[in-house]
């Protein structure tokens, strides 16, 4: 799909900084002009779909079309709709919040909080790029990724916790704002808006993922991270999971490095539980989400997410040559 970029990567390499291919700073210059490029194209025509379909789940419509389900269904519907529905550490207070007030369940509130930060466009486009990963890959992260959402939910509701949210956040009254339906314009002009807001956004934490993941490419010890980070070994998969989990970082700045982490030899499951675990529980989101829940349910959001994010890295590691 890219070869034409992986020839024009070989060209600024052999005949701009006058490198071999074969030695390990070239290797490391291509990988960083390779991805940066591939990997910049795949976000934006990602991010624009993903934002038009985005465009008909607003967050008023989304808690209105949760409400009409019941039991675990909306734990799914709910997983479901985090895909598409913008969510990050910093609208986290308002569309809890929301969702409390909209009579929403506590685990199924959890089941889109769960969901919506590990499954977000701007991964899968990453992971599609990448040749590492491919789209076996992607597909089995968005469904583990939604099981997650669904299963964390439903614990959480079942632990009975609705007195660990701050008694405040069910006095508030944020009001119904009316839904307006966009035309088909507005719906395309919202999309591009996204495309320039997000990669302007994230386009430094691309570079800084990219690069340090060019660095572990060239030169990074393969035989040790394969022996103490591979699949073989039982332990690496919760050590990723536990490191990540006070991280501040990015999913976009991640993947890059999970990716040459891969091609190190480091375990499939490993790179994965590594990424959705510092994108999912960021020291941020923890923060902020005090301040509507007390520390017993934010415990258990950690532990019940963490859990199944080891269960997944495994999962992955114990398929991984099925499906790269």
């Amino acid at each position: 799909m890219f070869v034409w970029l992986d020839n024009l990567a070989r060209i600024i390499v052999e005949n701009v900084f006058k490198l071999s291919m074969e030695t390990k700073l070239g290797s490391s210059i291509h990988f960083f002009i390779y991805d940066t490029i591939k990997i910049i194209i795949l976000l934006g025509i990602m991010i624009f779909f993903i934002s038009y379909i985005r465009s008909y789940f607003p967050p008023e419509k989304t808690k209105k079309y949760i409400s009409k389900f019941r039991g675990v269904t909306k734990n799914i519907i709910a997983s479901l709709l985090g895909i598409v529905t913008p969510f990050c550490s910093c609208s986290s207070v308002p569309l809890f919040i929301g969702f409390v007030e909209a009579g929403i369940p506590l685990g199924v509130t959890f089941s889109f909080l769960i969901t919506s930060p590990i499954i977000n466009e701007a991964a899968v486009a990453i992971l599609l790029a990448s040749e590492s990963f491919g789209w076996k890959v992607v597909v089995i992260y968005v469904i583990t990724g939604v099981v997650v959402g669904v299963i964390g939910g439903v614990i959480i509701d079942k632990l009975k916790l609705t007195k660990e949210v701050e008694e405040y956040v069910y006095q508030m009254h944020m009001g119904e704002s009316e839904i307006k339906e966009m035309t088909r314009k507005e719906r395309i002009d919202f999309a591009v808006q996204n495309v320039k807001d997000i990669v302007g956004r994230v386009w430094k934490f691309v570079i800084v993922g990219i690069a340090i993941g060019a660095a572990i490419h060239g030169w990074a010890p393969e035989e040790i991270l394969s022996q103490y980070a591979g699949p073989d070994n039982p332990l690496a998969v919760i050590f990723a999971t536990i490191i990540a989990v006070p991280l501040y970082s990015n999913a976009l700045g991640t993947i890059p490095i999970a990716e040459a982490l891969l091609m190190k030899g480091v375990g499939l499951g490993t790179a994965m539980s590594f990424m959705m675990a510092t994108t999912a529980l960021s020291l941020p989101e923890m923060i902020l989400l005090r301040k509507v829940i007390k520390p017993k349910l934010i415990a258990a959001f950690v532990v019940i997410t963490s859990i199944g994010i080891i269960l997944v890295g495994y999962l992955f590691n114990a398929i991984s040559h099925l499906i790269i």
